[in-house]
């Protein structure tokens, strides 16, 4: 699906847009990413209202900074019933930017069709954002340079080499420090594990307990 080139803005400003960050952004997509709903939330941090976005493809708000790369290994994961996490700068309705953090759940029928995606989402920590930061813009570099395929290699090798993980695990393990800190205000164990330390994740997300 094509974006709505009139519903981007004219200029894009190195500014971040003003919302409560103590707030969940939430949207519903088709299959396609179609966007099927937008709590209020998402309108106040996307500068955008539902009227406006409502049947539009998902990445209107997709920002100009963000390599390619990661919405590739993103749908890829959706396409195949995976639930993901995702870092995304986003772009507003007047061209400035916000940071989120984002759980997606894979919606299926009875027959295990995918029937949409919901999609959480939570302001970064600073720290999150100072780590991922320089990672997108090598990705970018290279794709403005030598094309998506060779930005795809880099991600892959960095991921191997670097990080030794997947990209999901990858952005759970950025979130250690955060689980640490929570887990030591509580007078536990910081988690190590990766399993533990997204439990630590959905904690970030969602508090005790799992959203309905």
């Amino acid at each position: 699906m094509h974006t709505n080139n009139s519903l981007r803005p004219s200029k894009v400003i190195d500014e971040e847009v003003k919302w409560d960050k103590s707030k969940t952004i939430i949207s519903k997509t088709d299959p396609a990413g179609t966007i099927l709903y937008m709590n209020d939330t998402f309108e106040e941090a996307s500068e955008y209202n539902k009227i406006e976005l409502i049947g539009e493809p998902h990445n209107v708000i997709r920002h100009p900074d963000m390599p390619k790369v990661v919405f590739k290994v993103l749908w890829d994961n959706l396409k195949q019933g995976n639930n993901f996490h995702a870092i995304v700068k986003n772009l507003t309705r007047t061209g400035r930017y916000y940071w989120v953090i984002t759980d997606f759940d894979v919606e299926k029928d009875d027959n295990g069709k995918i029937t949409g995606y919901t999609g959480r989402r939570k302001s970064l920590p600073e720290s999150v954002i100072k780590k991922i930061e320089p990672l997108y813009k090598t990705l970018l570099e290279i794709e403005k340079v030598k094309g998506e395929k060779a930005s795809e290699l880099y991600f892959n090798s960095y991921l191997q080499e670097e990080v030794n993980s997947s990209y999901e695990d990858f952005v759970v393990n950025l979130f250690e420090g955060e689980t640490a800190n929570t887990k030591e205000a509580d007078k536990q164990t910081p988690a190590k594990e990766s399993g533990m330390i997204k439990k630590g994740l959905n904690w970030f997300f969602f508090g005790e307990t799992n959203p309905k």
